[in-house]
């Protein structure tokens, strides 16, 4: 079943009546990630499902697809960086329930009563999706075209010159 998502939500009755969510939501509406777009035109797509797999392991599968609006370093331009996630989250109580995750699942951490903002963990996954140095692949490589000027070189005077004509003298 697909639903639109709440703002606040109970990840642990989510997993228990094992609900899944898939929609869209403005890049306008995350403002962390906002402050590190050139503009927020755009819409992430989501599909959250929650659930416990058969290790007893409380599961939230984050699926998110999106082109963020960046500014090239190379090129100073805007350009369209596609970022697509696939992340399964193990939902624990407390930090030692880490351990018993599976390879390749990231944790959360749920303190509380287990109320938790799912846009907040989208805005999270997708502020790390964004490159420290944003350069568009598709840009020309830039060629500087120096000018090939003839480096004139200035012949200093040898700091010991004048100790060698003192001692030529002797």
């Amino acid at each position: 079943m697909s639903v639109s998502l709440p703002p606040q939500l109970d990840v642990w009755r989510m997993v228990t009546n094992q609900r899944r969510f898939e929609g869209s939501v403005a890049l306008a509406q995350l403002p962390r990630l906002a402050s590190v777009l050139v503009d927020t035109d755009g819409e992430c797509r989501y599909v959250l499902a929650f659930y416990r797999d058969s290790l007893k392991i409380d599961v939230m599968h984050m699926q998110l697809s999106v082109s963020l609006p960046l500014l090239c370093q190379r090129t100073l331009e805007r350009y369209l960086h596609k970022v697509e996630i696939d992340q399964r989250f193990g939902l624990i109580s407390d930090e030692s329930q880490e351990a018993s995750l599976l390879d390749g699942m990231e944790a959360v951490l749920i303190e509380g009563n287990g109320e938790v903002s799912p846009f907040q963990l989208i805005e999270d996954e997708l502020l790390l999706a964004v490159p420290l140095v944003p350069i568009n692949p598709n840009a020309s490589e830039l060629d500087p075209k120096w000018a090939q000027e003839e480096v004139i070189e200035e012949k200093k005077p040898n700091p010991f010159a004048a100790l060698a004509a003192l001692k030529d003298n002797k």
